[in-house]
């Protein structure tokens, strides 16, 4: 029977191979026309001969000092047993790579800046950008700062033999991945600066931001006054932090150093006044160009949507134990962002979802203490306008004096093209990512060395809270929320990072003035970072929300880096219901779809309209929603009629000052109010329920509204816009119709991935759907751990997905449907004590 499951696989992957080519004869999105097709050995018919899944199988492999062993359940996970933590890692390396080595590989082009080798000039302009940022030279001075025999430089040295393993097989059989058979191109040997890498890309998308550069396009358009009432320092809405204090004041902490992508300051030439201040106009058109360039990358190079959900109870909410539930929102995708493992040795016991490319487990269980993470959502990154002069090329004005910019020059390899050669500059702030206009340098705390590998080897091994939170001590970038539950019913959630500080008067969330008057003057220190342990209410949880009260002593950045906490106010109202909460529970509300905004928002809507003005058809929208729940269900034409209004009363309020203040969209797409940009829907909710003369409701020079006439307006032509797209009848506008999700795949591809389908959810429900019609965002993995007793423990996960990035494999979308459907699979137990019911490899030393 084995000979007919490998002719199956064969044949789908036949198949397979012939559609990528008839789709890259062509070339499409990111992927250029790659114009040959088949060559007779390394070309696209290798690749078919790949086993998709696992079998029982022995191998050899290089790197190995004792025999380990691999089991796999029926669904793909794996879980690693190994004699020594060397070997574990080793043997961690070649099973990820084996499944994901594409998926990997691309990770690292995209942080070191060599995508064009493989696709071609179409990513020219991502590799340009990507190097002046500057992960390859962050992550190679991190690795030259460990210390040989450390845990982290044997972890990563361990890792990439295991990796190198399956590309050396890889090379002797010929059954490379589509993408390279087509390309003719073949992934390098990986490195411990590759793992560094591609773990500074997840810090990238986490923590790289581009809001100062928005706040400039904003002064240069509607305004300063304008600009600050209506993207505040603090959110009018209270958004329940986790941590309500009292907090601590403690003395800063220095900035961490060195900075690989900022150069030292040199010795200074001759004092000299500096040149006049750039305009605020040139500021704006500087920031606007910039942040043009990044609209034009292939891929998300900064944190654009952050929605993720952690929470944990204890006590009676637990029946005397504790249960924690996590599900970090990014983009979805196939293959998923996760690899999930079981990783076994004398060092380590612990399971759940690893990052491909790096050793370890990011978030999971192990014997003792449960962990996941939502991102901490605070200012990271932050630029300077550099003085410059065309009489002083390549200098720059800092501390009194005109100093030198540091310069690097890379050769870019590019597919089909001449190599191209990018010079970048370095200020004492940062690289300089745009001289045009004004020259802007950015401070990005992800540029800074953080032992990110180190805290979650050590979070991996830790038994209890004592361990973890020092564990999390040398964490900086990107700034996380750690929630944490454990088998002594204890919970707590911690939010390490580098917290910058400034000098009193200055704005961090603008570009500051590079001539040393904003220096950074130190970080929040790890025992004053907003943190909660065992709080009185037995219940925490952690959406994006700012973490602290308003009177905490520290800046972690302005209401726009933050959530409104719609999500929030769900998760707390089901948690604080009476009774003991269950597994089942946690998982239904990791699916929940209540949007807490509409059920701030529409009793006032309802309360504008008047019924006897309403024709039929509006009538019969107005009572769908007197009678909705308020949950965004595929099912529901209310979540319908929501949706349209709101995304209509939103611009029906701002767009009349957008279009009279010329504020620049097209410079950045954040500034789209179909984007629903965090500050204006909180002040549109403030405005609604208690400030409903506000003069933002009446457009510039036009005839007076208030919020009830500007809702009336937009219910209107919501009910309008629906018929002219769904049809006549309101009771048949159902979400579903508007709403759709998709899973897409890596490359861009189309085909290669799930979907779209017929959805619910929208951004701020708990089960969260990005911003768009068609979302390919939300619920990366769901987990759910529950904690019994001293070293008993039970945990459920699932991700979109499937452990195989091939798309002949059946581990390619296996677990989508119990994704979609909220349908979670155990979590192997860390300790080995239940056995996974798949194919084993026996690995032995060799190779």
């Amino acid at each position: 029977m084995a000979w007919i499951r490998r002719s199956g696989n064969l044949l789908c992957a036949l198949v397979v191979a012939l559609a990528m080519m008839l789709l890259l004869g062509a070339g499409y999105g990111p992927v250029p026309a790659l114009g040959r097709a088949l060559a007779p050995a390394g070309g696209v018919w290798d690749s078919a001969g790949a086993d998709p899944t696992a079998h029982d199988e022995t191998l050899d492999l290089s790197g190995l000092s004792r025999p380990a062993k691999v089991t796999f359940s029926r669904d793909g996970y794996a879980a690693v047993d190994a004699a020594s933590d060397r070997d574990l890692f080793v043997v961690q390396g070649y099973v990820t790579a084996r499944f994901r080595i594409a998926q990997m590989d691309l990770a690292r082009r995209l942080g070191s800046g060599r995508l064009s080798e493989l696709n071609g000039p179409a990513q020219l302009e991502s590799d340009r950008f990507e190097l002046r940022l500057g992960l390859l030279r962050s992550a190679r001075a991190e690795w030259a700062a460990y210390e040989p025999g450390s845990t982290v430089h044997e972890a990563l040295t361990a890792y990439a033999e295991g990796v190198n393993a399956w590309l050396q097989r890889l090379g002797e059989t010929g059954e490379w991945p589509v993408i390279y058979g087509l390309t003719g191109v073949r992934p390098q040997r990986w490195t411990p600066v590759d793992s560094l890498v591609v773990q500074k890309v997840f810090t990238q998308q986490m923590d790289f931001s581009t809001a100062p550069l928005t706040y400039e396009l904003l002064r240069g358009s509607l305004g300063q006054k304008r600009t600050a009432e209506w993207f505040p320092h603090h959110a009018p809405t209270p958004q329940q932090p986790y941590d309500p204090g009292p907090y601590r004041t403690l003395p800063l902490d220095p900035v961490p150093t060195p900075d690989a992508n900022a150069a030292a300051p040199t010795a200074a030439a001759a004092p000299a006044s500096p040149e006049p201040a750039a305009s605020p106009s040139a500021t704006a058109q500087a920031a606007g160009q910039l942040l043009a360039e990044l609209g034009q990358l292939p891929y998300a190079g900064r944190q654009e949507r952050f929605n993720s959900n952690a929470w944990a109870v204890n006590g009676p909410a637990a029946g005397g134990g504790s249960m924690l539930a996590g599900d970090p929102h990014i983009g979805v995708s196939l293959p998923s962002s996760w690899f999930q493992i079981t990783l076994r040795s004398p060092g380590y016991r612990v399971s759940g979802g690893s990052l491909p490319g790096a050793p370890g487990v990011v978030l999971g269980r192990n014997e003792h203490l449960s962990w996941s993470l939502t991102n901490a959502s605070s200012q990271g990154t932050f630029y300077y306008k550099e003085k410059t002069s065309a009489d002083r090329p390549g200098a720059y004005y800092w501390k009194g004096a005109w100093r030198q910019m540091e310069k690097v020059h890379y050769t870019i390899p590019v597919r089909g093209a001449d190599p191209v050669g990018l010079d970048v500059d370095l200020t004492v702030h940062g690289p300089v990512m745009t001289m045009k206009k004004q020259t802007l340098a950015v401070t990005w705390m992800g540029n800074r060395r953080s032992d990110d590998f180190g805290a979650i080897l050590r979070v991996n091994r830790a038994r209890d809270h004592t361990e973890f939170r020092a564990a999390l001590r040398n964490w900086r970038a990107p700034a996380m929320n750690f929630v944490y539950a454990d088998d002594k019913g204890g919970i707590a959630a911690i939010s390490p990072g580098t917290y910058p500080q400034f000098p009193a008067g200055t704005e961090p969330w603008r570009a500051m003035s590079g001539t040393g008057d904003y220096e950074m003057t130190g970080t929040i220190p790890f025992d004053a970072v907003p943190q909660v342990r065992n709080p009185p209410g037995h219940v925490l949880s952690s959406t994006n929300q700012r973490q602290v009260g308003e009177d905490y002593p520290y800046y972690l950045g302005t209401a726009g880096y933050f959530d409104p906490g719609h999500r929030q106010s769900v998760i707390l109202d089901r948690l604080g219901e009476d009774g003991t909460l269950t597994p089942a529970d946690f998982a239904a509300l990791q699916n929940d779809v209540t949007d807490e905004l509409a059920a701030r928002l529409v009793p006032a809507l309802l309360a504008a309209l008047d019924k006897d003005g309403l024709n039929a058809r509006q009538r019969a929208a107005r009572d769908l929603l007197a009678a909705w729940d308020h949950t965004m269900d595929a099912g529901s034409p209310a979540a319908s009629i929501w949706w349209t209004f709101l995304s209509g009363y939103l611009s029906d309020v701002f767009g009349p000052w957008w279009d009279a203040q010329d504020v620049p969209v097209d410079e950045d797409r954040s500034l789209e109010l179909t984007s629903f940009p965090i500050p204006l829907r909180e002040a549109l909710e403030h405005w609604t329920l208690h400030d409903p003369d506000n003069e933002a409701f009446t457009p510039p020079g036009g005839v007076r509204r208030d919020a009830p006439a500007v809702m009336r307006s937009a219910f209107g032509r919501a009910v309008d816009d629906l018929a002219d797209r769904l049809g006549p009848r309101p009771a048949t506008w159902t979400w579903g119709k508007l709403h759709s999700r998709e899973i897409v795949a890596i490359t861009g591809a189309p085909g290669l991935g799930y979907g779209p389908y017929a959805d619910g959810g929208d951004p701020w429900t708990v089960n969260a759907a990005g911003g768009d019609l068609t979302s390919d965002f939300g619920p990366s993995w769901r987990m759910i751990v529950r904690w019994t007793g001293p070293g008993r423990g039970s945990a459920t996960a699932v991700y979109p997905g499937g452990q195989s990035e091939n798309p002949a494999s059946p581990w390619y979308t296996n677990l989508v449907a119990r994704w979609r459907d909220g349908r979670q699979l155990p979590l192997p137990d860390p300790s080995g004590r239940s056995a996974l019911d798949g194919a084993a490899w026996t690995v032995r030393p060799g190779g």
